[in-house]
């Protein structure tokens, strides 16, 4: 399966993992942004922040597309993800400035016409769109357990590990939620158009894990 990525994709997947991951970092470590309260951040911490982003959003980010692109050829039609450089630059820039990240760092693109001239159904699109986001409320299984085994759990408790798990939990929580709104392009429209009950299903634990990432763990 992974050896249907591209030479080119595999390209902008990497860009769009640094520039995402790099992005949630900044607002680690500078909540509100340049514009905000400014507090000095040691190398090594902020070097730490980057890691804890790249294994946690840019994962998320990487196997949300990931997910959309090998569910369009489990039905037969050809996928790519592209990357959209004014959406990355915005993505740092906003974080950089205001605090804030809007993740829409490209999207998958599917031929929606097979070899054999059959069409993408509304039923096959529905499906091929809440592969992503379902990718990421199932991260939520892996980062749960590192969270409680190097917390909660543990007789010694690790807390980088503490952190990847806590930051894991909540930001595929957020790209969840955010996809899963039924607006424009975003997965939610395209998933509510195919089936009502599996986009309140969708929808619903988004923001459940969401809410509760911030106001449990």
């Amino acid at each position: 399966m992974l050896g249907n990525i591209t030479r080119r994709e595999e390209y902008d997947l990497f860009a769009a993992w640094l520039a995402i991951s790099l992005s949630f970092a900044i607002i680690k470590m500078a909540p509100y942004g340049v514009l905000g309260p400014i507090t000095a951040v040691e190398p090594m911490v902020a070097l730490t922040y980057l890691v804890i982003a790249l294994l946690t959003a840019g994962i998320g980010l990487v196997l949300h597309e990931l997910a959309h692109k090998f569910a369009a050829i489990k039905f037969g039609f050809w996928a790519e993800f592209r990357k959209n450089n004014f959406m990355l630059l915005v993505a740092v820039a906003l974080a950089a400035l205001v605090g804030f990240v809007f993740a829409a760092p490209g999207a998958t693109v599917i031929y929606n016409v097979r070899p054999d001239g059959r069409v993408l159904t509304r039923e096959e699109n529905g499906k091929i769109s809440a592969a992503g986001p379902l990718t990421n409320l199932l991260l939520f299984i892996p980062f749960a357990a590192l969270f409680f085994i190097s917390g909660p759990l543990s007789l010694v408790p690790n807390t980088l590990l503490y952190q990847i798990g806590i930051f894991g939990i909540q930001i595929n929580a957020m790209i969840a939620a955010f996809n899963m709104l039924p607006i424009s392009i975003l997965d939610g429209n395209k998933v509510l158009s195919w089936n009502l009950p599996v986009f309140v299903l969708l929808l619903g634990a988004s923001f459940a894990v969401l809410v509760s990432s911030f106001y449990i763990l």
